[in-house]
């Protein structure tokens, strides 16, 4: 109980941490059981929670939905919980503002550290365009 009083977890982090103290395999898929029966555990309310979290970092789509499928979250909630923020082209504008300031590149050296920044900040391709003003 201790574990889910701090945050949300994941069901996959729930059991790995109840192994590494020692529960075995039978315990620990009881106790899953019953705290996703009592709506403690949930890894929809997981997904929502980290995907909101990595959006205020600045963090983009893919880096977001593939952190969830690393943490074994369905791709289901993961969809969900990404289609509940809508305007990650303005997201990616703005964390290229932060990092580098409200000034376009002039030179091809500092778009393309630009642009890998945000392409490791997980932004599709479309997001980077338009953060760099291609678009307009």
């Amino acid at each position: 109980m201790r574990l889910l009083a701090r945050r949300e977890h994941a069901v996959a982090e729930v059991c790995q941490k109840l192994a590494q103290r020692g529960f075995d395999a039978e315990r620990t898929k009881h106790y899953v059981a019953l705290f996703q029966q009592e709506g403690l555990l949930s890894d929809a309310r997981y997904a929502e929670a980290y995907a909101r979290s990595r959006v205020a970092r600045g963090y983009g789509p893919l880096y977001i939905k593939h952190a969830l499928s690393a943490k074994e979250v369905a791709v289901e909630d993961a969809t969900a919980a990404l289609q509940s923020f809508d305007d990650w082209a303005g997201l990616a504008l703005q964390v290229r503002a932060r990092r580098f300031g409200n000034e376009l590149p002039e030179d091809f050296k500092s778009r393309a550290k630009q642009m890998r920044f945000l392409q490791q900040r997980g932004f599709s391709h479309d997001h980077i365009r338009h953060a760099m003003a291609e678009d307009d």
